[in-house]
């Protein structure tokens, strides 16, 4: 990419959040998302989970085989029940959507491919299934995705498992599907951890939403308080 073709690209703060518990990173976004304004800039954040369960708004809980000794927690995403946890690369996309002129179903078109874009890095081939959102290797899904829009903004995001203990999945009915097969890129000939996988997996994003990446400094508040 040019660098004035670059330069004409709208920003978005990258910020790094390192590992996280769940439920200070949710509350942060939202009130990322309720107090922004038009002129607010668009940030990505970064995140690998403590272990947890998450039910999206019409999550059923009967789709929880057995959480055993990790919590579950209900939230205001889209979509049924999934995993997070060490290992996996949480990316969350807090943008206007109005602003970059993208609908929805786009939206979430363009969060797949930089996803299948970043596999092919190394060569491993992905693709989409029909009904069920994410990103599948040989049937085995390897990134999960669960939205929210409120006022055209997006908070919530994508799961990526890079290089994870996949056997909570297994206590799930992951996204809603009896026995869906998960994979980790790691087990697929991919890099064996996170920082490998970053860089690869932001180029993407950016260049299917038309993004300049910035740094962000520091974090934002993870106070636990909504």
């Amino acid at each position: 990419m040019s660098g004035a073709l670059e330069a004409a690209l709208p920003p978005a703060r990258v910020r790094d959040l390192g590992r996280q518990p769940y439920e200070p990173v949710w509350r942060a976004m939202q009130r990322f998302t309720d107090g922004r304004d038009g002129d607010c800039p668009d940030e990505i954040w970064l995140v690998e989970h403590d272990p947890v369960f998450t039910l999206g708004q019409s999550g059923r809980t009967e789709h929880i085989l057995d959480a055993g000794d990790i919590p579950v927690l209900h939230v205001d995403r889209g979509g049924q029940v999934t995993y997070h946890g060490p290992g996996q690369l949480v990316a969350y996309p807090l943008l206007d959507l109005r602003r970059l002129k993208i609908g929805v179903r786009e939206y979430v078109h363009r969060i797949e491919q930089a996803v299948i874009d970043a596999l092919a890095e190394w060569n491993i081939e992905a693709a989409r299934r029909d009904g069920a959102p994410g990103v599948y290797v040989a049937g085995a899904k390897v990134a999960a995705l669960g939205i929210r829009v409120r006022r055209g903004c997006t908070f919530h995001g994508l799961a990526f498992n890079v290089a994870m203990d996949l056997e909570p999945f297994a206590r799930i009915n992951p996204c809603g599907y009896a026995g869906m097969a998960v994979a980790s890129v790691a087990d697929l000939g991919g890099p064996s951890g996170l920082d490998a996988a970053k860089p690869v997996l932001m180029e993407q994003m950016a260049r299917q939403l038309g993004l300049t990446l910035q740094p962000g400094d520091g974090l934002p508040d993870l106070a636990a308080a909504a």
